[in-house]
């Protein structure tokens, strides 16, 4: 008897571990968890996920850059840029010249990214952080990009808020949610799509469409209500000083400085 508890004891302990470390990502276990199993997969990654670059081109990479057409030169900000897949779709686009900035906590998944995207600085920048109290003034950026994240986060609705603070009015919010059968394993990380929408207009945006793009994963795209247009669209004029908190770095080379107390964060994946 005592070996046949032991038994289901361990099959259930192995159970919930698949749950949470294979089926959940880690979610439930914290950032530090869900940043270690991508250290561990990043140089897997885009065969996992199936990359295709014609494909990235044609759902993401252009539509971005129709939408923001009319700005000039345009500042996205991709958070969870994970290899950067978003921002090469983008940058590769001939009528694109903007600036983009992708962050993400995995060091292993931007050295993977900075392999597609080094060919474009200095309008590319990447740094190490994660989503949360994002070091930018309010309406920093043109477009804001979360794709395949939100539901890895301590709190979706928390992070759309942060990205709609530092997405100035009249910009435009990528996203995704996640559903399918994988769904079904992260309880109170998804949403259906009503729930979805309503998250989306309770943080301030408008004009949301859900459409089906991956098995696992709808795209949305919204946008944040009014118009303004903005002087700046460089990553060092709204990048916040992690000393002094203020704004205006000076680029030198890969490296970016602080104009007002010299501190230097060194490149090319800035460390935050």
């Amino acid at each position: 008897m005592t070996l046949v508890v032991i038994g289901v004891s361990l099959a259930a302990l192995g159970g919930l571990l698949y749950w949470q470390l294979v089926l959940a990502e880690g979610v439930y276990l914290g950032q530090g968890m869900v940043t270690l199993l991508y250290d561990r997969v990043a140089p897997r990654y885009d065969s996992i996920k199936g990359y295709d670059p014609q494909a990235e081109d044609l759902i993401l990479g252009r539509p971005v850059a129709t939408m923001l057409g009319h700005v000039g030169t345009p500042l996205i900000l991709d958070v969870g840029t994970g290899t950067g897949r978003v921002i090469a779709a983008v940058m590769q686009q001939p009528d694109f010249q903007g600036h983009a900035l992708g962050i993400d906590p995995s060091a292993p998944m931007l050295e993977k990214a900075w392999e597609k995207l080094r060919v474009y600085e200095p309008r590319v920048t990447l740094m190490r952080k994660t989503g949360d109290n994002l070091p930018f003034p309010d309406g920093a950026f043109d477009a804001i990009i979360l794709v395949e994240m939100l539901e890895f986060t301590p709190s979706p609705a928390a992070q759309i808020a942060e990205a709609v603070r530092v997405l100035r009015p009249g910009g435009l919010v990528i996203t995704s949610r996640r559903r399918g059968a994988g769904a079904a394993m992260m309880p109170g990380k998804v949403h259906s799509k009503a729930g979805f929408e309503r998250m989306l207009t309770g943080a301030g945006l408008a004009e949301v469409r859900i459409f089906p793009w991956q098995v696992d994963y709808d795209l949305v795209w919204a946008l944040k209500p009014g118009s303004q247009p903005k002087p700046s669209h460089r990553v060092e004029d709204v990048l916040q000083c992690p000393c002094c908190s203020r704004t205006g770095m000076l680029r030198e080379g890969d490296d970016l400085r602080c104009a007002h107390c010299d501190t230097i964060r060194t490149g090319p994946i800035i460390e935050y």
